[in-house]
């Protein structure tokens, strides 16, 4: 999870900086200004990590079993990437952070109430197969840990990847002297 957002993170830097190259670089700089990426996982009881469902069977039993288990975690990777001011080799900094949130369901979900949620088609595209943001609240009982880190992005740990990437430590600050 950590190097598929990093790898996220440098390929969309890459991809910019390339780009930027073929217009002329107009802007006096090739690199853009910050990249971020990030990945999320849901790992069950038992550390198995739950992918998007394939099917409304699996969905179905995939919900089922994070009601049997009742507790599972939901982690994100956040990476961020921005050009640096000297020419320090890679020319970039790069800063990750993981966050992580434990789920507990629902102990009273019917099955009728899982079919119906998987009918919605709402977390049909979401690891864990259910996305809090949305309908999928009605299956979570408690979290413990940040709300936004289960939708996919955790707001805090974000903000601080960004602070350390935009001013990485060793780099000279333009307002000393």
């Amino acid at each position: 999870m950590l190097e598929t957002a990093t790898q996220k993170a440098l390929a969309s830097y890459r991809r910019e900086v390339e780009a930027s190259h073929s217009r002329g670089g107009s802007d006096g700089r090739a690199e853009p200004a910050l990249i971020i990426a990030a990945d999320t996982i849901v790992v069950g009881a038992f550390g198995e990590i739950l992918e998007k469902p394939r099917s409304e069977p699996e969905h179905v039993a995939m919900l089922q079993m994070l009601r049997a288990h009742r507790t599972h975690r939901v982690f994100t990777a956040v990476a961020c990437v921005a050009p640096l001011e000297s020419a320090r080799d890679p020319g970039y900094v790069l800063e990750t952070a993981v966050e992580e949130t434990s789920v507990r369901f629902a102990a009273d979900l019917t099955d009728e109430l899982i079919v119906a949620y998987v009918k919605t088609r709402e977390g049909a595209d979401k690891a864990g197969g259910y996305g809090i943001q949305g309908i999928g609240s009605i299956l979570v009982e408690k979290i413990e840990g940040t709300w936004d880190n289960v939708v996919g992005l955790p707001l805090r740990a974000t903000l601080q990847v960004i602070e350390r990437v935009l001013h990485p430590e060793g780099e000279a600050d333009d307002s000393e002297g």
